[in-house]
């Protein structure tokens, strides 16, 4: 049947979760923002149509000079991680601020505008700055009216973010707001949220019957080795510290220490040859696992990275953590904030870390008090109260304001380092 004349087509619903390929926690909390849009849309919620599109955009897929992110983030692992710090943590952070502004769409994200233009998106969430920066710019060239909102995905944030052209930011902490107070974003453009995890997390499950299908026994505390990633680079450090430790963890018997390579199959090689050849009766390997929340579920205690994702997955899976590592830029920053509000210990070498477990060893009190601890700061359906608050936004933004670029004095820090 045809389109009766005069009778314009309805726009479709489409909705842009943008994320940097930058390591892998971006994309996570991006998928698990889509999926909650995904689920929203499943059950009906008048607000995302039945033939609503949501598509999960990796912004350097539409830069002008071709990035490789994953080989980018590698570059801040090594010996130039105090730059990065630096960078991350006082460049920009104090009190001159980024705005936002065109100039990122003009240099270096020209496809980006174009493609906005075309499909002319409902909302966009962004869980990394260059995404973030990039769509205010596309908005402001292409003049449309859609909310923008930021979730940054650490426990602090980063001072490049759009400040002025941001519409909401969702944030995981009372802390990170009284970031963003001095940079003189309003009360109605911010809400605590938590970071977006993917589904799973949170959930009740039967310990002792995902040990049983593990192989891993049910009378000792399970502690995870998270030493798994999509690139070994960042975890260099991480595994020759893991190294060191190996051959005292027979020290523990009332552990069972199970190490996660993730994809890694050279990795976990090296693990069963050392297990092997120092007879550790306590120490498993497991490969790439499918069911990761159940098994943080099951466990007792994690040695991980300070990763943001990494440590909101322990936190939702109410898992406490020993924070391995000298931490840089945002991971500091997350370090510091578990840290001081009891919710894991950071150890940076062997020695403090066998001092750690074996603390944890003797007074296993001290982990159910990381656990009551970290209930401050769990938000399992963080993916869900985004979605909800971007949703709240549509159709509430004015037409935006062309700048090229938009520098702006802020108030004293909240927190200064």
């Amino acid at each position: 049947m045809q389109q009766d004349e005069g009778v314009a087509a309805a726009e479709p619903f489409v909705v842009f979760v943008m994320h940097a390929s930058v390591g892998s926690g971006h994309r996570s909390a991006a998928l698990a923002v889509a999926e909650a849009f995904e689920a929203l849309k499943a059950s009906g919620d008048e607000r995302v149509p039945s033939d609503a599109e949501i598509e999960v955009i990796d912004i350097l897929d539409y830069g002008r000079v071709p990035i490789d992110g994953d080989k980018t983030a590698s570059m801040f692992t090594g010996p130039t991680r105090p730059i990065y710090d630096i960078t991350w943590r006082y460049t920009l952070t104090g009190r001159l601020l980024w705005g936002g502004g065109t100039a990122w769409s003009h240099i270096m994200f020209g496809k980006l505008t174009e493609y906005v233009e075309r499909r002319k998106p409902s909302v966009v969430v962004c869980t990394h700055i260059t995404a973030a920066n990039a769509v205010v710019g596309a908005r402001m060239l292409t003049g449309q009216r859609f909310p923008i909102v930021c979730v940054p995905t650490d426990y602090e944030i980063e001072g490049l973010w759009p400040h002025k052209e941001t519409d909401l930011f969702c944030v995981a902490t009372e802390a990170m707001a009284e970031t963003l107070r001095p940079r003189k974003v309003p009360e109605h453009k911010m809400e605590i949220t938590g970071i977006p995890v993917r589904g799973g997390l949170g959930e009740e499950y039967d310990i002792a019957a995902v040990r049983a299908e593990l192989g891993l026994p049910l009378d000792k505390t399970l502690v995870l080795v998270m030493a798994g990633a999509h690139l070994p680079q960042p975890y260099v450090r991480f595994r020759a510290t893991m190294d060191e430790t190996l051959s005292y963890l027979k020290g523990l018997p009332g552990m069972h220490f199970v190490f996660l390579p993730g994809r890694d199959e050279e990795y976990a090689v090296h693990l069963e040859r050392q297990r092997e050849a120092m007879s550790i009766d306590n120490m498993s390997i497991l490969g790439y696992v499918d069911k990761m929340p159940a098994l943080m579920a099951a466990s007792d205690l994690a040695i991980c990275k300070s990763g943001g994702l990494t440590v909101t997955e322990c936190l939702c899976a109410r898992l406490p953590m020993v924070l391995l590592g000298h931490s840089y830029g945002q991971e500091k920053a997350n370090t510091r904030m578990l840290t001081s509000l009891g919710v894991g210990m950071h150890v940076t070498t062997a020695r403090e870390l066998l001092g750690a477990l074996r603390h944890l060893h003797a007074n296993p009190s001290s982990l159910h008090a990381m656990l009551v601890n970290g209930e401050i700061l769990r938000r399992p359906n963080a993916a869900f109260d985004i979605a909800d608050a971007s949703l709240r936004l549509i159709g509430s933004v004015d037409e935006p304001k062309k700048h090229f670029i938009e520098l702006y004095w802020g108030g004293k820090p909240a927190h200064t380092r």
